[in-house]
């Protein structure tokens, strides 16, 4: 974390903020997620709190808002995988703290924060936790926490997702891969810098990749490290790409990947970006954080700050967040 990503702090909300909204996907976790959004529930109410439940998506945003304009909304808890996280980023005021209750697949942005989904764990965390502040990143008019993908990648994501039927597992992933294998075209996406990019050899520079990710944090679907030094308070995306465009070439990058040496090839390049344009003559699927979300042309940026979560006090400590004043 740099310096001065260390001064993003909020005060966590007063003693009389006692409503908590709950927002859960369904689909997380199955039934023993069901049975753990009730006992966080239970745990919240003898704490003290007013739990309002929420899981259908076209009732988050003026549940959120009008619980905001009652003064006494103190938290968002989403409850589900990451793309809850980002569901809920997405409709919570900046002011509002997210605090996640791990229910998904991956669970990637709670690993990273190293919480799990323990009711009183959690319920204490609200009572007393610690107000964050990280980066995350802008896809059109979406918001994304953890990273975005082009191509091959998104392309399972669309075929998992199309076919969808309730939880998600790691074997669910199986079908969508072997599909995208036999059918996916690998074509060229356009990587378009800005007049203002920081590398003065970048700006108005065209590159063309078939693979391409931005990181937030270094945070990547089963444990890949893509990204490792991506830092999720340094104003900046990680960009990687990968030219070649074939199944077989994407196992040689994944040897590179797990190796570690992959960015020092001539068909890949890691840079860090504050804004990036991606284009494509054909159709590229695009995923957010694990999540469809639609396909090519697509304006990347920055939102330095925007992350608003709830940590431990040790978490915070140990990547250097200054201490704030607690709940309760």
């Amino acid at each position: 974390m740099t310096a001065a990503a260390s001064t993003f702090t909020d005060r966590l909300t007063p003693n009389e903020q006692d409503l908590v909204i709950i927002s859960a996907n369904p689909n997380a976790g199955a039934r023993s997620g069901t049975d753990l959004v009730g006992e966080l529930t239970q745990e919240l109410t003898q704490a003290g709190f007013e739990v309002q439940k929420i899981s259908q998506i076209d009732q988050l945003a003026p549940g959120i808002e009008a619980a905001y304009q009652s003064g006494r909304l103190r938290t968002v808890v989403a409850a589900g995988g990451d793309g809850t996280v980002a569901l809920a980023t997405n409709h919570t005021p900046e002011s509002v703290p997210i605090t996640i209750f791990p229910l998904g697949t991956e669970n990637l942005l709670s690993k990273y924060l190293e919480l799990t989904a323990d009711p009183q764990a959690t319920t204490n965390l609200i009572i007393g936790g610690q107000p964050v502040r990280l980066d995350a990143g802008k896809a059109g008019d979406r918001i994304f926490l953890l990273m975005i993908g082009c191509g091959f990648d998104a392309n399972v994501i669309h075929e998992l997702h199309a076919s969808r039927t309730g939880h998600i597992r790691h074997s669910s992933y199986l079908k969508p891969i072997w599909q995208s294998i036999r059918s996916y075209s690998y074509p060229k996406i356009q990587i378009h810098f800005p007049e203002s990019a920081e590398d003065p050899e970048l700006r108005n520079k065209v590159e063309l990749a078939s693979w391409v990710f931005l990181f937030n944090l270094p945070r990547y679907a089963f444990g890949l490290p893509l990204a490792p030094d991506a830092d999720g308070s340094d104003g900046l995306l990680d960009l990687c790409t990968f030219e070649q465009g074939s199944f077989w070439q994407g196992l040689r990058y994944l040897s590179g990947i797990f190796a570690g040496d992959y960015s020092s090839w001539s068909d890949c390049q890691k840079k860090r970006v504050r804004k990036v344009r991606l284009e494509s003559d054909q159709p590229v699927p695009v995923q957010l954080d694990g999540d469809p979300a639609g396909f090519l042309p697509l304006d990347i940026e920055i939102l330095p700050g925007r992350l608003n979560l709830i940590a431990t006090k040790a978490w915070a400590a140990k990547n250097g967040f200054p201490k704030t004043a607690e709940l309760g």
